[in-house]
């Protein structure tokens, strides 16, 4: 009898954290964002997730999705277990239909995601024969909407392995579109980018060239920021005009994450050594600015290197989540860690504008320094917070606004730091200075000269 009542205790309970894990995954799911659809090739071993996510893609009207199975096969540790192939599948689901599904679960202590009156079944593997090594599927898409693929065991004492092919698209002009409806518009938009980078460039250099004589170290590791820049909006242009045309990006998307961790780790450098006034304040740098130096560029390597993940394996892969909780915290850890030469050179020419004779210059400096140091926290706060809340609210067919709204978010942030630490010296403060300060620090010598030269 007590045997009997452990035994149900125990069902309830591995129901319950079942259903628990499978409304939790919905969920996040449901706010996760996408960069790119393609045709895959994924194979899972040894599964028993009760959710797995494959993919999300924006669909049009008359769009499809293709599915190919093979080498299916499944184990388990419990020997008395028996397999309802009907509790294991593959089905779409709009992000609208999470909050349904997860309020009709609450209801049903034996809730089984596959037979939810809010998902689109393409097929359960009781659907399936076996005795065949490839499975295909296609469906049509008649409701133009976001869609995720999901496959889904509701038997998670069952371990899945399988191989599986996957393409969704949309048929546009007669012809496959590989991208999602609301990135279309991304190679064209990348590419203009590419321009407006080049001719950034092309400016910040010829202004180097002009003004050689206060061109510092500082200066020239900008304008590698902006070559970086370039060669990564020109890759990403290649990157998804290719996959909209072939489903694969033929390589161009290596180069895109070579030049984006070139780009990323160019542009903290230039925000930590303005930061710490090297090359304008002084020509050297200090121990601690070396440390937050070395601190912060294998930092950088291993964020890129999270993100080369988290783009190119996606939740699919057991450790998807651990990548993006790792990408966060470091890239939180980045953003805070910038600040710190930026706090040291304000309060070093807070105390220098207290005790020195050119209060006036270094009054321009300390302003410059409050006004990059807000620009900096409102960059990182847009980029990090805004553009993921514009992502959430846009419609799934304008799904381009937030990354376009980044790309702008950086172009502004870039202009302001090259024009206000150009190496122009009647524009900048670091190099000149005011014509204030000469009644204060100049008038003894203007009066000497007077005395000698009575004719001036």
């Amino acid at each position: 009898m007590i045997q009997k009542a452990l035994e149900i205790f125990l069902f309830r309970m591995t129901h319950s954290l079942l259903l628990l894990v499978v409304s939790i995954s919905l969920f996040i799911f449901s706010s996760i964002q996408f960069c790119a659809c393609e045709i895959k090739d994924i194979n899972i071993v040894d599964d028993s997730r009760p959710i797995i996510l494959f993919e999300r893609f924006g669909f049009a009207s008359g769009g499809h999705v293709d599915l190919s199975i093979k080498n299916v096969s499944w184990t388990t540790k419990f020997p008395s277990a028996k397999l309802n192939p009907a509790s294991m599948g593959f089905f779409l689901v709009m992000d609208r239909a999470y909050p349904r599904i997860f309020n009709e679960s609450s209801y049903s202590d034996d809730f089984c995601v596959l037979y939810s009156n809010f998902v689109q079944i393409l097929f359960r593997f009781n659907e399936i024969s076996l005795d065949y090594s490839t499975f295909n599927t296609s469906l049509k898409i008649d409701v133009p909407e976001e869609y995720n693929l999901l496959f889904g065991n509701c038997q998670s004492e069952f371990f899945v392995s399988m191989k599986i092919h996957t393409e969704m698209y949309n048929i546009l002009n007669g012809e496959k579109d590989f991208l999602p409806a609301g990135q279309t518009i991304l190679p064209i938009m990348y590419f203009i980018f590419f321009i407006v980078y080049v001719v950034f460039f092309a400016t910040w250099t010829f202004i180097c060239i002009r003004q050689r004589i206060t061109v510092y170290k500082i200066h020239l590791i900008m304008a590698a920021l902006l070559l970086f820049m370039s060669l990564k909006m020109i890759c990403a242009s290649e990157d998804k005009m290719y996959i909209r045309n072939t489903g694969t990006p033929h390589g161009w998307d290596i180069a895109f994450y070579i030049f984006g961790f070139l780009k990323g780790v160019t542009l903290f450098t230039v925000i930590i050594l303005i930061g710490t006034g090297w090359s304008f304040l002084k020509p050297y740098l200090q121990e601690r600015e070396k440390n937050i130096l070395a601190f912060i560029i294998p930092l950088q390597v291993i964020e890129n290197l999270a993100a080369v993940l988290i783009s190119e394996t996606g939740p699919v892969e057991k450790d998807w989540f651990t990548w993006n909780e790792m990408f966060l915290v470091i890239d939180v850890v980045c953003c805070i860690t910038i600040f710190i030469p930026i706090f040291w050179s304000i309060r070093s020419l807070r105390e220098a504008s207290k005790n020195d004779g050119k209060a006036a210059r270094n009054l321009d400096k300390l302003t410059l320094f409050r006004q990059f140091y807000i620009v900096v926290i409102a960059y990182l706060y847009f980029t990090r917070f805004g553009v993921p809340g514009i992502g959430v609210i846009v419609n799934y067919r304008d799904e381009w606004i937030p990354i376009v709204s980044a790309e702008g978010a950086s172009m502004l942030f870039y202009l302001f730091i090259f024009y206000n630490f150009q190496p122009v010296v009647e524009n900048n403060p670091y190099l000149v200075i005011d014509d204030e300060e000469v009644p204060t620090s100049e008038q003894p010598l203007k009066e000497i000269r007077l005395i000698n030269d009575p004719q001036n």
